[in-house]
């Protein structure tokens, strides 16, 4: 586990365990939020992230957490270790909910600063639709992972502690 990718909804923990992961293995940590969003809530172009993406991969060690599905060919391309968050819908929401309103106007750890946390009918509906509009595209580039590659797929919370628990163990 040297280049770790962390992707899954919104609300799934992503960043809570690529964090983890990071402080246990003393990797570097990248999330894509706080990459690709520019302040005051702009969006960096598809050509931006790529060339973002292309220098950290270039590296020995690296985690990175998020979707962007414009970009997610590079990082499982890379990564020698997908780890895929797949929790449910409500569970996402619950999270989503719960990070509003603990950074509510503030911008949280893991996003570009001068970017307060918001929430929003269109992002809720995204998060809802997630499973149905972004798993397949998922699914479809994890069906080209080679033999050297490892895909730990967690579906909820015990899962997770199990899996954070064991790298205490290596």
């Amino acid at each position: 586990m040297k280049k770790m990718i962390v992707i899954g909804s919104p609300g799934t923990g992503k960043s809570t365990i690529a964090k983890q992961l990071a402080d246990s293995l003393a990797i570097n940590l990248y999330h894509l939020d706080k990459l690709f969003w520019k302040p005051h809530w702009k969006m960096s172009t598809k050509a931006e992230q790529r060339e973002i993406l292309y220098d950290i991969v270039k590296q020995n060690f690296w985690i990175i957490d998020g979707n962007y599905s414009g970009t997610l060919d590079i990082r499982i391309r890379e990564a020698d270790t997908i780890i895929y968050l797949k929790r449910s819908r409500l569970t996402c929401l619950y999270h989503v909910f719960k990070r509003f309103i603990r950074y509510r106007g503030k911008t949280r750890p893991d996003m570009q600063e001068n970017c307060p946390e918001k929430l929003d009918w269109a992002f809720i509906r995204w998060v809802w639709q997630f499973p149905k509009n972004h798993e397949p595209l998922i699914e479809e580039h994890l069906k080209d992972l080679t033999s050297e590659q490892t895909l730990i797929k967690l579906m909820n919370q015990k899962e997770i502690d199990d899996f954070l628990n064991s790298l205490e163990n290596m």
